[in-house]
């Protein structure tokens, strides 16, 4: 997985600091996240965190991650999230960068 930046040179020492301290669990999450995918095939992000057992948010900020880096693209399909609401269905990337 490519490495992100999750703070700005301005950003105040606890920013960095909190930055830091994710950055394990987050490729940890990214794994999950592909991992998932290629299983069960395409899926929302509710989808997602509920087979992977996390907070869908801690999904949601994997997701244009992955889609930058070219693993994950979205299907341009909709699903229904936990709460009855439509959101974009992602899947693996076809060109996915290895």
């Amino acid at each position: 997985m490519i490495e992100h930046s999750r703070t700005r040179r301005t950003d105040p020492i606890t920013s960095w600091l909190a930055a830091d301290s994710v950055k394990l669990a987050a490729k940890e999450h990214a794994t999950k996240i592909v991992n998932c995918l290629m299983d069960y095939g395409p899926l929302g992000k509710d989808g997602i965190a509920e087979r992977i057992f996390l907070d869908g948010n801690q999904v949601a900020r994997r997701l244009s991650e992955l889609e930058k880096d070219g693993f994950i693209s979205l299907t341009g399909n909709f699903v229904k999230s936990k709460s009855k609401r439509f959101e974009r269905e992602w899947q693996i990337a076809d060109n996915r960068k290895q």
